[in-house]
């Protein structure tokens, strides 16, 4: 069995070290009653398959939180925080929350 070390990708080594100002934040999608458990040691654990477009596109994510926003987490912790946004959304409003709607218009 051979020993690989991970190296960084270009993207990687290449980012800005300035946050972007050319964008402009949306306001909060959810009311902050939830959170992600963070970076701790879990109890249970769930196999999640995704397409490789939401692959690639969660993996985006995590190293725009680490470029643009100096935020350096794995995709797990983003996995957590996402949930916890749809949840607390769920929990303040309802029928009206975005995972209802987009679970009634079949897109989830």
């Amino acid at each position: 069995m051979t020993r690989r070390v991970a190296l960084p990708g270009a993207a990687e080594l290449f980012r800005t070290t300035v946050p972007r100002t050319d964008r402009t934040d949306p306001p909060p999608a959810a009311p902050a009653g939830r959170t992600g458990s963070g970076r701790r040691k879990h109890d249970a654990k769930i196999t999640v398959y995704v397409s490789d477009e939401e692959l690639l596109s969660l993996e985006q994510a995590r190293l725009a939180l680490r470029a643009d926003h100096g935020i350096a987490v794995d995709r797990g912790r983003v996995v957590r925080e996402a949930v916890a946004v749809v949840l607390a959304d769920l929990d303040a409003r309802g029928a009206d929350s975005v995972l209802v709607q987009r679970l009634r218009q079949g897109t989830g």
